[in-house]
């Protein structure tokens, strides 16, 4: 491993002193090794744990994506974080909280890198064609109020290189600069982008307004919202044009039976309609 990723380290007292302005603020729980975050901050959750508790690690071992995916997590090499929410929103607005997640990372990554990434809904961040974070929002809710929710994040940082089957769909920040990037001035900047997101979004009267600029920032920051050939890996599978986000934040889809809504299916890039 890389010296620089060695000395990597996370300072608490000092990123705790950062977060001073927001819900996180002596809430952070750090693990050198834990098998997933998001796993543990589930179970805190189920133990009463207070909204903004954060969960983060220098290796996960048991890393999960979305779709039952792993997430390849090794020492000291990427930013492993889930947020533990209380948001008084309804679990039908969940999703919101979701796509804003994805342009809290987006934010933060340009703050500390400069760089812009594009967003794959529903919010998994790439440049060009291949991944470097992934998000997996899970929720214990009732019909109507939401318990409370984990936001995980998994974002590549260090690493020079991956195995052989990931090389063609994974990137690290290390490989898209050259260079090495503190994890800790990253996760100050996401918590912070973070709870300015959640914040909007559970606003008293203010859904409305959050949801929309939601709406037109991912059109902007996202090159998968419209106009993008792609496969969706739901029910048995379908392939069309992306023709925007409806009311609720759902992907449309443009197919030749007509328009489709994607629900919970991965999507990919089609370079060529089968």
């Amino acid at each position: 491993m890389p010296q620089s990723v060695i000395e990597d380290r996370f300072d608490l007292a000092a990123l705790d002193a950062e977060l001073a302005e927001t819900r996180f603020r002596g809430k952070l729980h750090f693990f050198p090794s834990t098998h997933s975050t998001n796993t543990y901050a589930m179970a805190e959750g189920e133990a009463g744990a207070a909204d903004g508790s954060v969960y983060f690690a220098d290796e996960q071992t048991a890393g999960r994506g979305r779709g039952a995916h792993e997430w390849s997590s090794p020492p000291g090499s990427g930013l492993y974080v889930s947020a533990l929410l209380r948001p008084a929103i309804a679990p039908a607005d969940v999703l919101w909280l979701s796509l804003a997640a994805g342009l809290a990372v987006r934010d933060a990554v340009m703050q500390v890198t400069s760089l812009a990434c594009d967003v794959r809904w529903p919010n998994d961040l790439l440049f060009g064609s291949k991944k470097f974070c992934g998000i997996l929002t899970e929720l214990n809710a009732e019909v109507t109020r939401v318990r409370h929710l984990v936001i995980g994040i998994g974002v590549n940082v260090h690493q020079p290189q991956f195995p052989e089957d990931l090389r063609s769909v994974a990137t690290s920040l290390h490989i898209e600069t050259g260079r090495d990037w503190a994890r800790q001035e990253l996760l100050i900047a996401l918590l912070q982008s973070l709870h300015r997101e959640v914040n909007a979004l559970t606003a008293p009267g203010n859904l409305s307004n959050a949801t929309a600029s939601i709406l037109a920032r991912l059109e902007r920051a996202s090159t998968w919202i419209r106009g993008k050939q792609v496969y969706v890996e739901e029910l048995e599978g379908y392939e069309g044009v992306t023709e925007g986000l409806d009311a609720r934040g759902f992907l449309q889809i443009r197919t030749a039976a007509g328009l489709r809504t994607v629900f919970s299916g991965g999507v990919r890039e089609r370079k060529s309609m089968r």
